[in-house]
């Protein structure tokens, strides 16, 4: 066979490279409505990857064996179509039965572990396996047609292999996942693999036969209805909206807490939780809503005129419309706020009146809070940390001793930064860890605060300067509504100082922050359970 006569075979392992690679990559996508992406997520995954194309490669290497091995490559391709193209299908009903939705986050710690390997063992090792099976495959062609060395065909194999991995791993990111989706990422994958199966077969036999264009009908109906199903809406909040991001699923829902119409943003995995929330007035939210405490420091202040704050995390825009309503009397609000996802402020824009165009309220779309933060030449009275990925994961470039003496330089003298953070109770070990080093990030004291009736605490800390004392002098406003919320935030157990200097601290060289957040849900599922 002269080498045009062969560059067939080539041309399949080129372009079984890029699928598989286009799997891998929208693997994490594919699951992160259920279990987020956070590191134990990719490493699962990327484990199940490479444990099914090890398998793959053996496979192939005895199928190679055969008289025909231009078959068995077709067999493979067709049956990794039919499994890549039914992904988006079956990702719901597998990840279900993994990580029910009725889980609540104090119960999730196992399930996004062990929960997520088992859902990629289901979900991607069979497409991979049979993908696997292609360079042995290959290979054996391109040494049988053309009597080469076993080295040089494998290299050559390897060589375009790697090539198209290569080009699909730019493309899957930059163009397919964007442009199309996972739904049609998948399926498209799917029926090249189909094309260059029929190749395959076609080369290795003059008639097809019936059964080749019967494993095709999976992925043709696949092209028909195959749809990406997210988790489930919570009881009693009907879905309004729902968005697929470059970064993660959103979904707005809306219902109504203490007599309140309300809206909630979801992403991903969701659990019991939510990322931004709406309510038809500005203003205070109901007490268990941890937004309400960053309207605090403003009636802390000796501040008049403008309040000039930056969130860090903007989400829909909730820390605005709190603070909105909420600053005391005579004082303007003037606001920016970064948010990586794109899709976050357009869901934001529509359903939650964050504003389009206002330059007294600027947000930078598609920015990470770190790198806005450098952007930021005016100082600020208030920065607001607010940014999480995947719903419950502190990024932990975000969450760093240099980060918090950035942050510092950014404000003014007085000035406020307070951090959401979310655990069970002020000896959580996210808490301690984050607020250990905010503190001796700033070189100041600071007071953790325990939200009512939630699991989450926020922090502050001030630039040269202590904030009050819980019920002492400076701790209460002239204003009933505020001292009201003061007067719940003083009682013992609800509040703790944290000092600088106290170790151990968290660096952009040394974060552990996925692992204290594994522990966290550890240690608030043990609470739980020990609870009378």
């Amino acid at each position: 066979m002269s080498a045009r006569g062969s560059a067939w075979i080539l041309a399949v392992a080129g372009l079984a490279g890029a699928c598989s690679m286009t799997l891998e990559l929208s693997a994490v996508r594919l699951v992160a409505p259920w279990f987020g992406t956070s590191s134990a997520v990719w490493t699962n995954v990327i484990g199940v990857v490479l444990l099914a194309l090890s398998t793959g490669y053996l496979l192939g290497a005895r199928l190679s064996r055969g008289t025909r091995p231009e078959r068995s490559l077709g067999w493979c391709l067709l049956l990794a179509a039919a499994a890549t193209a039914w992904l988006p299908a079956a990702a719901g009903p597998v990840a279900n039965w993994f990580r029910p939705s009725e889980v609540a986050l104090d119960e999730a710690a196992d399930l996004l572990q062990w929960g997520s390997l088992a859902c990629a063992l289901a979900l991607f090792l069979p497409a991979t396996l049979l993908l696997g099976c292609v360079p042995p495959l290959a290979t054996e062609i391109l040494q049988r047609s053309q009597a080469r060395s076993a080295g040089d065909a494998g290299g050559r194999v390897l060589a375009v292999s790697t090539l198209g991995s290569i080009a699909g791993t730019f493309a899957t990111t930059y163009l397919v996942l964007p442009g199309l989706g996972l739904t049609r990422t998948y399926v498209g994958a799917g029926a090249l693999l189909v094309g260059i199966g029929f190749l395959a077969l076609s080369r290795g036999s003059r008639t097809l036969g019936v059964a080749p264009l019967l494993l095709a009908l999976p992925v043709l109906g696949a092209v028909a209805g195959s749809r990406l199903r997210a988790p489930d809406a919570s009881t009693g909040w009907p879905l309004l909206d729902s968005a697929e991001s470059a970064y993660q699923t959103l979904r707005v829902v809306e219902g109504e807490d203490g007599g309140r119409r309300m809206r909630r943003l979801q992403v991903n995995e969701g659990f019991d939780s939510f990322q931004s929330v709406w309510q038809e007035n500005t203003g205070f939210l109901p007490d268990d809503y941890y937004y309400n405490l960053f309207a605090l420091p403003p009636w802390w202040s000796e501040h008049a005129g403008v309040w000039r704050v930056f969130v860090l995390g903007l989400g829909a825009g909730t820390t605005w419309r709190v603070l909105e309503g909420a600053l005391p009397r005579g004082m303007e609000l003037k606001a920016a706020g970064a948010e990586i996802d794109p899709a976050v402020v357009a869901l934001g824009e529509r359903w939650f009146d964050l504003p389009r165009g206002d330059p007294a309220r600027r947000v930078l779309s598609g920015w990470d809070a770190r790198s806005a933060l450098r952007l930021r030449t005016e100082a600020c009275d208030e920065i607001v940390l607010d940014a999480y990925a995947n719903q419950m994961e502190i990024p932990a470039h975000l969450c760093s001793r240099e980060f918090f003496a950035e942050v510092r330089e950014h404000l003014a003298p007085g000035g406020w930064l307070c951090i959401n953070v979310g655990g069970f109770g002020l000896s959580d070990p996210v808490v301690e860890a984050v607020a250990r080093t905010a503190a001796d990030g700033f070189g100041r004291r600071l007071l953790a605060l325990r939200v009512p009736f939630s699991r989450n605490c926020v922090l502050f800390v001030r630039a040269g300067a202590d904030p009050p004392v819980p019920g002492g002098k400076g701790w209460y406003s002239d204003d009933d509504a505020v001292d009201a919320r003061l007067s719940a935030l003083a009682i013992e157990g609800a509040w703790r100082w944290f000092e600088p200097g106290s170790a151990p601290l968290l660096t952009d060289d040394e974060n552990p922050i996925e692992r204290l957040q594994r522990d966290s849900i550890r240690r608030g599922r043990s609470l739980w359970l020990s609870a009378p």
